[in-house]
């Protein structure tokens, strides 16, 4: 069995875990998980993974807006943002936010308002920041070379090149389970352009479960296999990558 496996982007608080989540949670140890970061997605989920990180001594979490709330956003999302931050020691970053051009509906000025706010928000605070980007990659590396800022472009979907204009920015690259899917050439070959010093591994649970899983609830211990995918591309041992990603997460997430 594998260990030191940092799950760098969870979203626990998620209703597909009502049922089970502290039970998941308090065994999640036995698969090898060692840490687990929750992204957040709106202001009731950075109060609830805030509250969630305070009862397990090994998870953390990110407070921010994602960009798919950005119509529903309150005006004083990102004083929620401050208070949650301010208040909990184990909130290590402003996330998840970017841009979202996926589908019909959503106000791209706006989601290009709230990321801005975010990122100097970031820079104001020093704070790293969780990135994510659907069909939207020339504003977002736009905005990001803008910005500059300490930060992670998870889940990531984009071409070879995109993650190149990534990497020279200092940034960091999170794969998910997407690795292991038949049709992940595009993602395979972006992987092979990330340094292991810049590489992190999620799962983006409950979705993104990887093969033989993919289509059911994803959790944390399915990372091994994106790491197994993950370490034949980059030719390498399977526990050596999981041990470099761990790494890589502690110091994003400056735990000790």
């Amino acid at each position: 069995m594998y260990n030191n496996i940092f799950d760098s982007h969870a979203h626990y608080t998620d209703s597909c875990f009502d049922e089970d989540r502290d039970t998941l949670l308090a065994d999640i140890h036995s698969n090898g998980v060692r840490y687990i970061t929750l992204a957040s997605s709106c202001v009731k989920d950075t109060i609830a993974n805030s509250e969630l990180s305070q009862r397990f001594d090994f998870i953390y979490a990110a407070a921010g807006l994602h960009p798919e709330c950005a119509n529903d956003c309150p005006d004083d999302y990102l004083d929620v943002v401050d208070r949650t931050i301010k208040a909990n020691p184990k909130e290590r970053a402003v996330g998840e936010i970017g841009l979202d051009y996926h589908y019909e509906g959503y106000d791209r000025d706006k989601q290009i308002k709230l990321f801005e706010e975010q990122l100097d928000y970031a820079r104001q605070t020093d704070m790293p920041v969780i990135v994510h980007s659907r069909d939207a990659t020339e504003d977002t590396l736009d905005i990001l070379k803008k910005h500059k800022p300490r930060g992670v472009v998870h889940c990531f979907s984009g071409s070879a090149e995109t993650a190149k204009e990534i990497i020279k920015l200092g940034m960091y690259i999170g794969f998910t389970g997407v690795l292991t899917f038949k049709n992940a050439k595009k993602a395979l070959k972006a992987l092979e352009e990330v340094p292991l010093e810049r590489l992190l591994l999620e799962t983006d649970c409950p979705y993104m479960a990887p093969v033989p899983f993919r289509g059911k609830r994803c959790d944390s211990s399915m990372i091994a296999y994106t790491a197994e995918k993950a370490a034949e591309i980059k030719g390498t041992d399977v526990q050596k990558l999981l041990d470099i990603t761990c790494k890589n997460a502690m110091e994003f997430y400056s735990i000790k």
